[in-house]
């Protein structure tokens, strides 16, 4: 047979599109040439194949070789193609015979002396390929991260002579190769009980986890804003399988290594406030996943937020509604999930507080201006944290774990997902309607503090999923007076703004 046809796949942001590797042999001088789009690491394929080939005692062969990787309009690049086109080459000579060859996928960067080594962003190629039903060989190096795919069908590979004497019969692989649950139960280096004193902070903090929702801290330095933010993730409910795996395909796709230990833990990512659009939203003429897609599923914390240009925090305000980003470039168009959790913290003033008298109230608007009001209007909580005194620094009082916090936490979690199969901050407004309606007295309430408080429509319906959110911890089945109150309370920065716009 002169003709082969091999299954691989690209890889496009988190997607794989299925690539069809067609090898064919003609007659004419020997060359090899391969087409379909390929960039310079596909195209220097052919050195790598020719000697793995070689030096693995198979024959080349003398003849006009042609590989065309199909869809001819998508662009092709990395090593990921090396094996899929050295088997086209042997079932296109006839070194291998296999008649069931398209019930297969083959995915791996060849090295010269035939040895097979791993490649980036695995999990979207074994997810499709299961939706294909077909099974995958693939470089033992990724396989345990494969693994973690549950009902696909994998064998795992060192070399080319593997691959050759499973698909001849000679050596069977394992199918499967199982590893050891090394998956841990949560612990954590911080605990939410090294924090003292605030506990309205901690309320707060309680609250975002349960129901996903944004968070700002407002205060002046060394109130614990930074300690709060960077303990969310101790007290957050432990993400399902198929958000593990998501997030875990994400970080495959940049080539981060995963810890099987601790795979399921939120992520938490903190850019520091020099960095670019592009680095928080994603981009490059190829484009990669930012920080924000880094924390899907988990969180983002701004620390210092007017520090950062405005331009990009403004560029966050349709990934902070849709929890999604797309990244348009001239030659491609790429989307990346971005479900991320937002808690921002800043102080007051530029001097570090509006009270010391360092700073005017127009000094301290200019600086609180460079946060736009589109961009406070996506967040449902903003609380200002006060000075600790020094009793509360020096009590020895035991403060709340984490694990006491997540504990009710999950149970809110829990309740949320019965109901309406997500948390409450992910609410449109038809499922508004339907889970989160008020009696008369309560609409009643609302109707005159949205009037005296000025909220925009976006802020009143998040007012409404925070109140449901508390009602959920308390595992009230309707929203009441005090959740509104207590959720209207939580509005610290325009507060602030309205106490500055005064003078």
């Amino acid at each position: 047979m002169s003709l082969a046809r091999i299954f691989s796949r690209a890889q496009v942001g988190i997607n794989a599109p299925e690539v069809m590797v067609e090898v064919h042999l003609g007659n004419g001088l020997p060359a090899f040439h391969i087409v379909g789009l390929p960039e310079a690491s596909v195209k220097e394929a052919k050195d790598r194949v020719r000697s793995a080939l070689e030096n693995s005692q198979f024959g080349f062969p003398d003849q006009r070789i042609t590989v065309n990787l199909a869809p001819a309009d998508l662009p092709k690049d990395g090593g990921r193609f090396d094996l899929a086109i050295a088997v086209g080459i042997l079932v296109a000579s006839g070194q291998i015979v296999c008649p069931d060859i398209h019930k297969y996928e083959f995915y791996g960067e060849l090295a010269l002396n035939g040895e097979i080594r791993a490649v980036n962003a695995i999990l979207p190629s074994v997810l499709g390929a299961k939706e294909q039903n077909r099974c995958c060989f693939l470089p033992l190096e990724n396989d345990s991260l494969a693994s973690l795919v549950s009902g696909v069908k994998r064998k795992a590979v060192s070399s080319i002579q593997e691959v050759w004497g499973d698909l001849l019969n000679q050596q069977p692989l394992p199918l499967n190769i199982t590893y050891p649950d090394c998956t841990q139960a949560p612990d954590f280096l911080l605990d939410l009980s090294d924090v003292k004193g605030q506990p309205g902070a901690k309320r707060v903090l309680e609250i975002a986890a349960a129901g996903g929702h944004n968070l700002l801290f407002l205060g002046p330095p060394g109130t614990g804003k930074s300690m709060l933010a960077q303990r969310m993730s101790t007290i957050m409910p432990t993400m399902s399988d198929d958000e593990a795996i998501d997030t875990a395909a994400l970080y495959s796709i940049i080539g981060h290594s995963i810890d099987l230990t601790n795979w399921r833990q939120r992520p938490f990512r903190n850019p520091h406030h020099t960095c670019s659009a592009v680095a928080l939203v994603g981009g490059s003429s190829n484009p990669k996943p930012g920080e924000i897609s880094l924390a899907h599923n988990g969180v983002l914390f701004l620390d210092e937020l007017p520090e950062f240009e405005r331009k990009v925090l403004d560029s966050l305000r349709e990934p902070m509604e849709t929890g999604t980003v797309t990244i348009s470039r001239a030659a491609r168009q790429m989307e990346f999930p971005a479900q991320f959790q937002l808690i921002a913290a800043l102080n007051p003033s530029p001097t570090g507080c509006h009270h010391d008298k360092r700073a005017t109230p127009d000094q301290v608007m200019r600086y609180l201006s460079r946060v736009s009001g589109p961009f406070i209007d996506r967040i449902d909580l903003q609380i200002e944290l006060p000075r600790l005194s020094s009793v509360e620094l020096q009590s020895t009082t035991a403060e709340e774990t984490s694990a006491e916090v997540r504990a009710r936490v999950e149970a809110a979690y829990a309740i949320q997902l019965k109901r309406q199969g997500k948390v409450n901050a992910r609410l449109n407004n038809k499922e508004m309607s339907l889970y989160c309606e008020l009696p008369a007295a309560e609409l009643q309430f609302l109707a005159r503090a949205s009037e005296k408080l000025a909220l925009s429509p976006r802020s009143y319906h998040r007012v409404i999923k925070v109140a449901r959110t508390i009602s959920d911890l308390k595992g009230a089945p309707q929203i009441s007076l005090n959740e509104l109150k207590e959720a209207l309370n939580y509005r610290a920065f325009e507060r602030l703004l309205s106490q500055l716009t005064q003078y």
